[in-house]
């Protein structure tokens, strides 16, 4: 009987060190990251030409698109909404900011000038 004890207790004991253990990694892990750009398309030519290519930099700096233009952009309240609007989901405040001040960005932002007037572009840090 006393052994059925021990075993209960371990086991109940493993489970409170595991969800403890998992509760301390979650609130270190670090907030998500979305960048918001919101612009205005001066060719549409190359404005095409330049979103794949921004697509391979991002992809390769840990950005995920989750919105580029061609979804509907509906204003709610405030100004017109703008004519393109890109979200990108990176994993942290400072990948996001890496990846703006990097060689890739600023090989690539003429090319970005060319076809799009870029508005304003912010990373708003996803804090629970």
């Amino acid at each position: 009987m006393k052994t059925r004890y021990t075993v209960a207790l371990s086991v109940l004991s493993g489970v409170a060190l595991g969800a403890a253990a998992a509760q301390g990694l979650h609130a270190q892990a670090k907030p998500k990251a979305y960048t918001v750009s919101e612009g205005e398309t001066l060719d549409a030519a190359a404005a095409a030409a330049f979103v794949p290519v921004l697509d391979v930099a991002q992809s390769a700096a840990g950005g995920h698109t989750l919105h580029t233009k061609g979804g509907r952009v509906v204003t709610l309240n405030g100004p017109a909404a703008p004519q393109r609007v890109a979200i990108i989901e990176w994993d942290s405040l400072e990948q996001a900011q890496a990846f703006y001040k990097s060689k890739a960005w600023n090989d690539l932002a003429p090319q970005l000038d060319k076809g799009v007037r870029t508005i304003r572009r912010y990373v708003v840090e996803a804090v629970k």
